[in-house]
């Protein structure tokens, strides 16, 4: 065999490894593939697109891409594979890896590399990629080059190991492909048929190469946890179906539930950000001597800091009910972590609580006066023809046709939302693992893909820009999209902050003096820009209902006037 044949049969066995690979990730339920453009990635790229059980989907910026897979993956509850190529397009994967590391998104990221022996090398495109993602993945495999001397059952049994404990654990896995060149050919893989035939008894089944199955003991519900008790429940990052499932068993307690605007829903007990405000309120609700909280990431850090105080000084127990087995306890707190799927659980909970036995049950009702106060004043803000104000945007969110459905970005309008209004029976998908600004639009764009629901984007004009890339990814957009950008000239958040006054608008609010008008024309969508309420509700619900793609609305608003409106709207409730 002449060295340029068995050179050229190179690209053809990375081709087989390729195949293999994605074939067992389709059987782990991979369904949906997201792929960047690039040579060494050939052989991954040409297998997906071979493989009829993947749907591919393409964006040139690799950052905007792992956010566009998390995206899919949160939207979907299944994992989602990423293929690029070798080099920076891997470390532009981090920041929506890090993400999925605290929300527990399942990410597949299958990362083209040079072969070893041109890493440290002063080869062109090859950096160090091994462990390139460190701790912020569940499980990491470093494969060889593809070879004849490595059997194809070894790689089989080393994917359904990282698969499983990504199974178990959640969050992202890293596999890196070295591929030698040559990365193209037009031979057969049949030229490798006896090595092929290996697995040939996995090839033509449908089951993955090892099966492992899980016991656990059924979820078992103490009963006097919740006996008279004057208890509460704080509602976080959770599906809608499983928030209504909380507020049932709050009504049988008897309980206040107190929701955060992830949670998609909202109680007789919302705004608890501002009314806590008021001593007299705060100390009503300081009578809690039990707190179960379900699901994490709570928006509100004034609901955060009435947890600490409660549990640390007023010895109120402490249970979390999360499936993640990961810590969530940011104050290390006393805490009784029941590691189960949500909705079960509290389908238990439910079952197990009988009606009346809760000698405390009502214990909270005065409270629900306050939320009706802080809605009374706020409505002031809601008149359909005074000027558009942040405000006034969050407290519309709830006038949205019905299945509509809401991603809400980071920074001041979430926090915003969470004060004013809340959300009311919309499914609301969010980025508040690390909360970081980058790839808001990117991960909004793979919730759209998976859902197909007419979906309102709130977003931040800086956030907008940071990831201004992937305004592409709504250009194709055939569901009814209504990106929100509030513009107020920079980081607003900082008017809550107690950043040093000489230095707030130079190096934390950095005004730009932009608008998003030819950036919409730029990626070819559609454009308004409203001045009142009413022209406001009239062009988002007639886009939801009768729309199609992607219609940018900004709503310019003066700097500091959020933070100037809060200030004085707080100045109210404090006289409550």
């Amino acid at each position: 065999m002449s060295d340029l044949t068995q050179t050229n049969n190179q690209a053809v066995l990375n081709r087989i490894w390729c195949q293999v690979l994605l074939e067992e990730l389709t059987r782990h339920g991979v369904t949906e593939l997201c792929v960047a453009p690039g040579s060494r990635s050939t052989p991954l790229t040409l297998e997906a697109d071979d493989n009829p059980k993947l749907n591919l989907h393409t964006h040139f910026d690799e950052r905007g891409l792992g956010f566009l897979a998390l995206g899919l993956a949160k939207a979907s509850g299944k994992p989602v594979a990423i293929v690029v190529t070798s080099g920076t397009a891997v470390a532009n994967l981090l920041p929506a890896i890090a993400e999925a590391k605290l929300t527990g998104e399942k990410l597949v990221v299958l990362t083209a590399d040079r072969p070893i022996e041109l890493v440290g090398c002063g080869a062109n495109q090859a950096i160090n990629q091994s462990g390139i993602f460190s701790s912020h993945v569940t499980s990491a495999l470093e494969l060889p080059s593809p070879s004849l001397n490595t059997p194809l059952k070894w790689l089989l049994t080393s994917i359904d190991q990282v698969m499983f404990e990504q199974k178990v654990q959640g969050s992202a896995v890293h596999i890196n492909c070295p591929f030698p060149e040559p990365l193209y050919s037009s031979e057969s893989k049949s030229l490798y048929q006896p090595y092929i035939d290996q697995v040939e008894a996995w090839l033509s089944g449908t089951d993955t190469y090892i099966r492992h199955r899980s016991y656990a003991n059924d979820s078992h519900i103490n009963v006097s946890d919740f006996t008279d008790k004057k208890g509460a429940i704080v509602v976080g990052s959770v599906s809608l179906s499983e928030a209504k499932k909380a507020k049932q068993l709050a009504e049988k307690l008897g309980w206040p539930i107190l929701m955060d605007p992830q949670s998609g829903a909202t109680s007789d007990w919302a705004h608890y950000d501002i009314w806590l405000q008021n001593s007299d309120n705060a100390a009503r609700l300081s009578q809690c001597d039990f707190i179960l909280q379900v699901g994490s990431r709570i928006v509100s850090k004034r609901l955060n800091r009435w947890m600490l105080e409660q549990i640390e000084t007023g010895g109120a127990q402490y249970h979390y009910l999360d499936p993640k087995q990961e810590r969530n306890n940011q104050a290390h707190l006393m805490q009784v972590h029941h590691i189960s799927a949500i909705e079960p659980w509290l389908n238990l909970a439910i079952e197990a609580v009988l009606p009346l036995a809760n000698t405390a049950a009502g214990w909270g009702d005065a409270l629900r006066q306050n939320a009706a106060h802080v809605r009374s004043l706020a409505n002031l803000h809601l008149t359909a023809q005074s000027p558009l104000s942040e405000i006034g945007l969050a407290l519309s969110v709830n006038q949205f046709p019905e299945g509509t459905e809401i991603f809400l970005g980071n920074s001041l309008f979430v926090r915003l939302v969470d004060m004013f209004s809340g959300v009311s029976d919309y499914s609301v998908y969010t980025n508040r693992g690390a909360s970081g600004i980058d790839g808001l639009i990117a991960t909004a764009s793979g919730v759209i893909r998976e859902t197909q629901s007419p979906t309102v984007v709130f977003i931040g004009d800086t956030s907008l820009l940071y990831d201004m890339n992937s305004l592409a990814l709504m250009s194709n957009q055939s569901t009814p999209v209504v990106v929100v950008v509030t513009n107020n000239d920079g980081g607003a958040i900082f008017d809550l902050l107690p950043v040093p006054p000489q230095q707030k608008q130079s190096l934390y609010q950095m005004p730009h003096g932009f608008n998003f008008e030819y950036a919409a024309k730029q990626f070819k969508l559609a454009y308004s820009k409203p001045e009142t309420l009413a022209a406001y509700t009239e062009t988002v619900n007639g886009h939801l209902l009768h729309g199609q793609g992607t219609l940018l609305v900004e709503v310019q608003t003066p700097p500091e006037q959020a933070s100037s409106q809060l200030k004085e709207f707080i100045q109210q409730v404090y006289a409550l």
